[in-house]
This record gives C-alpha cells, structure tokens and sequence, in this order.
C-alpha cells in the first residue's frame, strides 16, 4: 500500500484562511459587507514565476525562481481563480432546476486531467486527487451561493451566464493547473509543503480579497496538494 507522506494540516490552513478572512470582515466596518472575488488572475503561473525570478533574495531563496513558494503559489492561485468559475456555474444553473452535483461532467473532468497529466509528465493519481478536491471546492461554492440567493432572493442574479463558455474556461484553468502540478513534485512532496502552501493560499486570499465562502472553498480545494506524486 503506497504511503502518502507529508499529508498537510488541512485543519490548520482551513484556520487561517477562515481567520484571515474574518479579520478582513471585521475591519469592514459595522455594514457587513462581504468582499466579493476579486477579477480572475490571468496567467497566474508564469506571474508567480516571474516576480520570484526578479526577487531581490535569489532564485533559490524561499522566494525565489525555483523555491518551494514559487512552485506552490501558482496552485494557490490558480485555485482561487477555479473556485471563481463557481459563482458563474451557479448563476447558470439558478432557477433552471439543474443540480449542483453533475456526476457524469465531474468524471469527464477526471478522465481529462488525467490524461493531461500523461502528456506533462505529472503522477495522473495525484492529478486527479488534487482534481476532486478542487470540484468539490466549486461545488462548496455552489451550494452557499443557492444558500443566500434563497434567504435572500434580492441578491439572487439577474442574468444566466452561457454555462458552455464558463465550462470552456474551466477547461483552461484546469490545464494550467495540470501544468502546475506537473512543476511542482519536489515541493508538494517536502516536508514544509503544508506551512508554504498556507501562506501562499492566506496571500492569495489578501490580493483577490475572497469572502468567508471562497476562502474556506479555498482551503477544500488545496486539501490534498501536498502529499507527494
């Protein structure tokens, strides 16, 4: 039976992104608001790679080109930038009677990542663990989404979105990921994956300024990123 070592503190990143997002609420002021997700991040890899390739502590420092962070925060980010396809899914599929869970989709989605993973050279078992974690992240946000919109219909959307071409740009984002992991063995199976992984998703966090929902999402899609493979 294969041993999957360094498994990360799930529990402990899902603490601090949930602390650091309730201390973003609290410093909101008195009306409550929740930050909404920030624009999508385009071509989140490379922009990782490239600010730690000019970092003035070296390409091998911890922020550096070929550190464990700059092989970690492209799945941080690239995950954060998935989970904001969920509001778009959602508002697709709100009011039209389609349910959340879509069995036959998520399975085309597994087949595909891990034929991908073949052609990058990545573990296609690891691929598609880390692949369910970030399907059953989308769907977290799925489901507290219909939530709102049914306590409060007023914040309920106004306009469906083409399901199809947000499915299209899942499809990207799930290849770029596919990429990232293919990158990244050394520093997903290390022993300080679990501590750099949460303070690359915790930074991520800040910048795309993700609500209480995203970020415990967040957290549920990087559950099994370390781990090795």
């Amino acid at each position: 039976m294969r041993e999957r070592p360094n498994v990360p503190p799930t529990g402990f990143l899902r603490r601090a992104l949930v602390a650091g997002a309730t201390a973003t609420l609290l410093c909101a002021g008195a009306g409550g608001a929740v930050a909404a997700p920030a624009p999508p991040i385009t071509a989140a890899a490379p922009a990782a790679t490239a600010h730690a390739a000019h970092s003035p502590y070296g390409a091998h420092s911890p922020y550096g080109a070929h550190s464990p962070y700059a092989q970690l925060r492209p799945l941080a980010a690239l995950s954060a930038e998935r989970l904001a396809t969920g509001d778009l899914v959602a508002a697709a599929k709100w009011g039209t009677g389609t349910p959340i869970d879509d069995p036959a989709r998520e399975q085309a989605v597994l087949d595909a990542v891990a034929e991908q993973a073949w052609q990058w050279g990545a573990d296609p078992e690891a691929t598609v663990r880390i692949f369910r974690d970030q399907i059953e992240a989308n769907k977290v946000v799925q489901r507290g989404l219909f939530r709102k919109w049914q306590a409060d219909p007023s914040q309920a959307p106004t306009e469906r979105p083409d399901l199809g071409k947000v499915r299209e740009t899942i499809n990207r984002l799930n290849g770029e990921l596919v990429r990232a992991i293919a990158a990244s063995p050394r520093a997903r199976s290390a022993p300080y994956c679990g501590p750099v992984l949460t303070g690359a998703a915790v930074l991520v966090r800040q910048e795309r300024h993700l609500d209480t929902l995203h970020t415990v999402a967040l957290a549920r899609a990087l559950h099994s990123v370390c781990g090795g493979g």
